[in-house]
């Protein structure tokens, strides 16, 4: 097996099949030689208010509170300045927009792929890794909720950083390579000359770390949340590093995330501290000071709780108990709590870790009913089916159950031994139970076009009998019918008659309607048939549409071409909600390309499908036939493809090198599998 990183879960890349090296004999578990690390990855639904618990260290900050279990934190004592050989001067201009700006140099780097245990720690929480400064940078603020950013120390001019606003209209351009215009709110990380960096929100396309660079300043800092959030809703920016300022972070994490960066930056690429911290810290954050009532406390949690608990539980959260007298006491509320300004957040802190269950409620305020989930009533899924094949312009029907006996015989295709014959028949005509729906479908097909109304589409709900030795079988099954005209006659619109693609998009829409989306198609094996599709899921039969054989319309008396489509409903309502997924529409834009294929008639659009789905899965999202042309001037056995191929990335805007790289590699697999020709 051949395959790319994407492939088997051991990264994003998929611009080449791995290459393994090794000696290890053939059947060896793959674990064995990529060795992967086993880790525990935990999802939490966090609310906007708890900007401290956007980070590894606030959620295990938060826990130490509910488990009682110390927090361990990054070991800095290793933390020394190698030398002073490259300091860099700081100006802050704007100080309501940047209370604290830190940060130091670091020379003698190697920009290169990070570590393996680096790569990992990034995959596992959907970031891409980019190369071992910029990882460290994203690392260290999922770890502790401090953002960060590494500039390449050669273009800082001057050597100076200032941190101010620009004139209003100034262009910038940012590193996903647009062109912005500033506003004078918009706080900028400058050198002496010009921007390098929208703080808080996005880096610039030239300042930013490359694998030539060699030297970098490492700045973390504490921005105005206000600032940042304007900025980034008018550029319409939202980073991992917007959300965190925006909510809030933490002034007193900014020298502890600095120092270990520095260390993991020295770790992995050899380098050198070339500077002394510098750290502009004006006016210190102060904590925050909430009065307390025990009387308030025990009103609004509803029981009253030990004052010793209350200490315990503050004093976990890291919110202090000063002042404490019989009536009362002062939360001092660190300023990484940006949540907790009044006396009701306090005690919503308090009755958090207490536990909410652990309050009991009086009768009077007892719940009424409990919430369940009932199991998904058939007899409405079937109503809201036949609404939606309404809804597409088809009728109804509900036809006898009996059955004329001789349409089997005739027919052949069915065996006589199942029939289950009615012993107290009303007539030959009504002898047996019917095994099939077509027959009924087409008594009132040939009711209506003897009624002069030929352009028909019915559907039907119906069961099947067959006898299986001594043991009778029932079975429920939908079946839809066309035949006639696409639309009644009219000067606007073309005639037209109905085939086998208008069977195909119905069928299609109703998967769709129950979100099946997994679908194998082969050429069809039922006998009633003279052409089609089955269509089925892990293996199991969905349902079977074509065109019927000429041979049992006129069984009937139906002169005209028939479309025919035989659904297992059991089958299908087994589906029903079941591979149902939802997911952010995609924010970056759609790339349309087009190709012509000379290919075999015998070439069917599913191995292109296929080739493309293997070729780019990630990018190609939908393929379309807009022409198919057969003609002398191809040669014999020849016809033309013309297909539109729709392109996107869910994670980035795609560029003009990647979409070539894309495409070429889509033709170069129809030209190797299908002996395409591409036609420019």
């Amino acid at each position: 097996m051949i395959c790319a990183e994407d492939e088997i879960g051991l990264g994003s890349s998929h611009d080449g099949i791995m290459i393994l090296d090794t000696d290890l004999p053939n059947g060896t578990p793959a674990a064995d030689y990529f060795k992967p690390s086993i880790d525990t990855v935990i999802e939490i639904g966090l609310t906007p208010n708890r900007a401290d618990a956007a980070s590894h260290f606030g959620v295990a900050r938060d826990l130490k509170a509910a488990f009682g279990r110390a927090v361990k934190f990054p070991d800095l004592s290793g933390f020394k300045v190698d030398n002073s050989s490259r300091p860099v001067q700081v100006v802050v201009e704007n100080l309501d927009a940047c209370p604290r700006y830190a940060g130091l140099t670091m020379t003698n780097i190697k920009v290169e792929d990070s570590p393996k245990w680096l790569k990992a720690k990034l995959n596992s929480i959907g970031l891409a890794p980019i190369n071992n400064v910029v990882d460290v940078t994203n690392f260290v603020l999922h770890s502790l909720g401090q953002p960060m950013h590494a500039f390449d120390l050669s273009e800082i001019k001057g050597d100076k950083v200032v941190v101010k606003t620009l004139a209003e209209g100034t262009t910038f351009v940012t590193l996903d390579e647009k062109e912005r215009k500033l506003s004078a709110k918009d706080l900028m990380i400058c050198n002496e000359s010009e921007g390098m960096c929208i703080a808080g929100v996005f880096g610039g396309v030239k300042s930013g770390v490359k694998d030539t660079t060699t030297e970098i300043f490492l700045e973390s800092a504490y921005f105005s949340s206000d600032y940042v959030r304007n900025t980034a809703t008018r550029h319409g920016l939202k980073t991992d590093a917007s959300f965190r300022f925006e909510r809030g972070t933490d002034p007193r994490m900014v020298i502890d995330a600095l120092k270990w960066a520095a260390l993991l930056i020295k770790e992995l690429t050899g380098g050198q501290i070339s500077s002394e911290i510098v750290d502009i810290y004006p006016t210190e954050i102060k904590d925050q000071q909430v009065k307390m009532s025990y009387k308030n406390i025990d009103r609004l949690i509803g029981v009253q709780l030990p004052k010793e608990t209350i200490k315990t539980i503050l004093e976990d959260l890291d919110i202090q108990v000063t002042e404490a007298t019989e009536a009362g006491f002062v939360a001092v509320v660190p300023p990484y709590r940006f949540d907790v300004t009044r006396e009701a957040d306090v005690i919503e802190e308090i009755l958090r870790i207490y536990g909410y269950n652990n309050v009991e409620l009086e009768e009077y305020s007892s719940a009424g009913y409990l919430a369940n989930f009932p199991t998904p009533d058939k007899d409405k899924i079937q109503e809201k089916a036949g609404l939606y094949l309404s809804a597409l312009g088809m009728n109804e029907i509900m036809s006898n159950s009996l059955s004329n006996p001789d349409y089997y015989v005739k027919a052949g295709l069915w065996s006589m031994d199942e029939n289950v014959a009615v012993l107290n028949k009303l007539s030959e005509e009504l002898g047996v139970m019917r095994q099939t729906l077509v027959f009924s479908g087409l008594e009132s097909l040939k009711h209506n076009i003897n009624r002069k109304q030929p352009n028909l589409k019915f559907f039907e709900f119906g069961k099947i009998y067959q006898k299986k030795g001594d043991k009778y079988k029932e079975q429920e099954q939908l079946a839809l019918f066309f035949t006639g005209q696409q639309s009644e006659e009219s000067w606007s619109v073309n005639k037209k008659s109905v085939d086998f693609h208008d069977m195909s998009a119905v069928v299609h829409k109703l998967l769709d309607k129950f979100s099946v989306t997994a679908v194998d198609s082969v050429p069809t094996e039922n006998q009633v048939f003279e052409y089609g599709l089955d269509l089925s899921v892990d293996g199991k039969l969905l349902m079977s549409f074509g065109k019927l054989k000429s041979k049992l319309c006129k069984i009937v008396g139906v002169s005209q071409e028939v479309f025919y489509a035989e659904v297992q409903w059991a089958a299908l309502l087994k589906q029903y909600g079941k591979s149902t997924l939802y997911k952010e529409v995609s924010k970056f834009p759609e790339v349309r390309r087009d190709l012509s294929l000379v290919i075999d008639k015998k070439v069917q659009f599913s191995e292109i499908m296929s080739i493309a789905q293997k070729e780019s899965k990630r990018l190609v999202k939908r393929i379309n036939v807009f022409s198919v042309y057969e003609g002398e001037n191809l040669g014999e056995g020849k016809k033309s493809y013309a297909l539109s191929f729709i392109l996107q990335d869910e994670n980035k805007t795609l560029n003009d090198k990647l979409i070539d790289k894309t495409m070429q590699a889509l033709m170069s697999g129809f030209e190797n599998e299908l002996n395409a020709i591409i036609r420019k």
